[in-house]
């Protein structure tokens, strides 16, 4: 599991709440003022991920104002890029003159090393919560033009399509399932988050050309494997497909796949491939046919699903899934021999 550090005021009473909140952002790298309307019972939660170059924060609160002022800048310069998707609530983000209002959904970007206010209140205070998804980015690891970063301080970007939806997901996935990635996965991880954010405001500055050719090598693989995850289950997904809803030849697809240990094809195989072992073995599907698992994630074809499963895996789809059942029956009788006893 990816290491979180989690902060929750709820833990104490209602009076002691705020300052709870108040002594955590003194301590973290970019300290702000913060005033609430709820501070007589701030109940707020915050997780905290690293993920090798970047950190991301998960924050949950009723309401918050919060003011970087040149003072807290000059006592404080963590030099960091702040990248924030709002999952819950309206807020307002202003830097260098500008303001935007944010919607849910949609990211706002600003540099921690330069003076900036943020709002950010529960659309019901009474019953939901104000939420958001915050990127720490070091000035050093970004690799866009530091000159050109001030036009998009304070502005707001979409987080539902293209490149926005893609790192949305992303964060959504990561904060929201720590439990499903291992530890050494984290620089990983952190890798492919600061790719996506790279294209994204790279996008929005209207300099694409600003950003490396690698990063925009890996931003758009991992949006071409986004997209062939979504759709194994059409038997027609190939290269040319991929390739056209990508908007790029089959000829620049087959170059993007050159760095992997697959060809496009061969990627989509072995994903739907995998799909299909492990439905084969989930007990709720024990009553489906073979077939129906098969042509559930694209292979139509009985004849052909199962060549390519025994090429795969040394073994039919039927006796995979006997192996797989036997192997449930045998942990179960033993199970039975050590609990012999019936419940009352």
């Amino acid at each position: 599991m990816l290491p979180r550090d989690t902060i929750d005021t709820t833990v104490l009473p209602p009076g002691e709440r705020f300052g709870m909140w108040l002594d955590l952002i003194a301590r973290t790298s970019v300290p702000l003022r913060i005033r609430s309307a709820h501070s007589d019972d701030f109940t707020a939660r915050a997780s905290f991920i690293a993920l090798g170059p970047i950190e991301l924060a998960q924050y949950e609160y009723p309401s918050l104002d919060a003011t970087r002022t040149p003072k807290l800048v000059r006592q404080s310069d963590p030099e960091l890029y702040i990248l924030a998707l709002t999952t819950g609530g309206i807020g307002t983000s202003s830097q260098d003159g500008r303001r935007s209002e944010i919607l849910t959904g949609e990211f706002t970007f600003y540099d921690a090393s330069r003076p900036h206010d943020v709002c950010h209140h529960a659309t019901k205070p009474e019953r939901d919560q104000a939420a958001s998804i915050v990127t720490m980015i070091p000035h050093a690891a970004l690799p866009l033009p530091p000159q050109r970063m001030a036009a998009l301080y304070g502005g707001r970007m979409s987080g539902s399509e293209g490149i926005g939806a893609l790192l949305a997901q992303f964060l959504l996935q990561v904060t929201g399932h720590p439990e499903q990635y291992h530890a050494a996965d984290a620089s990983r991880l952190g890798a492919v988050g600061l790719d996506l954010a790279t294209t994204m405001l790279g996008r929005h500055l209207v300099a694409e050309d600003a950003v490396p050719t690698e990063v925009r090598r890996r931003a758009l693989l991992t949006q071409v494997q986004s997209y062939i995850h979504r759709h194994l289950g059409d038997a027609t997904l190939g290269p040319q497909v991929v390739a056209d809803a990508h908007h790029i030849s089959v000829r620049s697809l087959h170059r993007l796949f050159e760095a992997e240990d697959a060809t496009v094809a061969s990627y989509i195989r072995d994903m739907r491939l995998a799909r299909c072992r492990r439905d084969l073995t989930d007990p709720a599907l024990r009553n489906q046919p073979v077939q129906t698992v098969g042509a559930r994630w694209g292979f139509p074809d009985k004849a052909h699903f199962s060549r390519a499963f025994r090429a795969a895996y040394g073994t039919t789809p039927q006796e995979h899934r006997d192996g797989g059942s036997d192997l449930a029956r045998i942990v179960n009788r033993q199970a039975s021999t050590v609990n012999p006893l019936t419940a009352d």
